[in-house]
């Protein structure tokens, strides 16, 4: 029963953590249509890659430099947010110059990275709550929590293509408003205690 509860608890983690992005992912699949499924493929990897290591580093700081690390726990929703910000505005303003026969610019790994890091910050929290855990525990934790993510995320992009065909040039303006309101929920998030 202990080991069900754990594999449970690990998986509703797992899809908690990964909505933003999941919602980041459609982004993405709305303002490139055309991305091949290797391309696809990369940025679920990313995406889990940041939300199986977030708790991890999140455990790390706990049995290591807590003390340092709670102080900044309050800022990481702003990081979260500046960081979508910019993502954001970004695609906004390259969805309002876009013209109708001009090449929407594919997502660079530059841009993924920060995507990574903005939708997972969350996750160091988790790190906490599974701070009693041992090593591998919580590394088993993390895992399951990455795979949900690579899962979410790879059917988010097919989502977002399918949708950003249908809405030619106008799907990054969305993709940038969608992100936008992702780091506006996570700071009202840290504010309710959610």
């Amino acid at each position: 029963m202990e080991t069900f509860l754990f594999i449970l608890n690990s998986l509703l983690f797992g899809v908690a953590l990964s909505m933003d992005a999941f919602s980041v992912s459609m982004a993405n699949g709305l303002n490139e249509p055309e991305m091949k499924t290797g391309k696809v493929s990369l940025i679920a990897s990313v995406f889990a890659l940041f939300q199986t290591g977030m708790p991890m580093l999140g455990w790390l700081f706990v049995h290591t430099v807590a003390s340092i690390f709670a102080i900044l726990t309050d800022y990481i929703p702003y990081v979260a947010l500046a960081l979508l910000l910019f993502l954001g505005i970004k695609m906004i303003v390259e969805g309002v110059r876009h013209h109708e026969d001009a090449p929407r610019p594919a997502l660079g790994i530059g841009l993924l990275l920060v995507q990574g890091v903005a939708t997972s910050i969350d996750a160091l929290s988790v790190g906490f709550t599974i701070s009693d855990y041992t090593w591998d525990r919580a590394l088993l934790e993390s895992v399951i929590i990455g795979l949900v993510t690579f899962g979410l995320c790879f059917l988010g992009v097919f989502i977002g293509r399918r949708f950003g065909t249908r809405l030619a040039g106008k799907a990054g303006i969305l993709g940038g408003v969608i992100l936008i309101l992702i780091g506006i929920e996570i700071v009202v998030r840290s504010w309710l205690g959610i």
